[in-house]
């Protein structure tokens, strides 16, 4: 495999799965705020990158394994260049694998959550081979809502939770 993944956040959980990356063949950039935890992956082939922006290639994958909020708002502001965040999750309530999407406010409006998600559904379907991929919003968010159709996404069920409308839109593989 050609790919290089960037990879952030190097502990407990991020070291093994990243090791397992290079393992399987990918090629690795790497960044976490605590240098020394990247001797190891370092020794295996991975690229240490002395700042979070530096582990991202235009159009490529960046994974993130931090420990809370705070470590994810610390690594992406030193960054300069992230702007949000996009990725999938296994629903807790069964309903499947979720596309997720959000931007920071300061660049909202300005077509960015279209393209993430887009690529990320497609990255989903085409590279990772997912039949099925959905997403959740509030009925009254029509601007992720419009990203969601805009994306290819259909309306597919609605159902209340704490008291709030959510829709779930999904896109079977085409």
């Amino acid at each position: 495999m050609a790919e290089t993944i960037g990879f952030i956040g190097l502990g407990n959980m991020g070291e093994p799965i990243a090791a397992n990356l290079i393992e399987a063949g990918y090629r690795l950039k790497v960044y976490n705020r605590t240098a020394s935890k990247a001797t190891a992956l370092v020794q295996k082939g991975a690229v240490q990158a002395k700042a979070p922006a530096e582990v991202a290639e235009p159009g490529g994958v960046v994974l993130t394994m931090l420990s809370d909020d705070h470590a994810v708002e610390e690594v992406s502001c030193a960054a300069g260049s992230f702007v949000g965040i996009t990725g999938f999750m296994q629903r807790r309530d069964g309903r499947g694998i979720a596309l997720r999407f959000a931007l920071w406010p300061e660049v909202q409006g300005q077509g960015l959550a279209r393209e993430a998600a887009g690529a990320a559904l497609r990255f989903g379907h085409d590279r990772a081979g997912l039949s099925r991929i959905v997403a959740i919003a509030r009925a009254s968010n029509i601007a992720s809502r419009t990203v969601l159709g805009g994306i290819g996404m259909v309306e597919a069920e609605s159902f209340a939770r704490r008291g709030e409308q959510m829709l779930l839109y999904e896109s079977p593989r085409r």
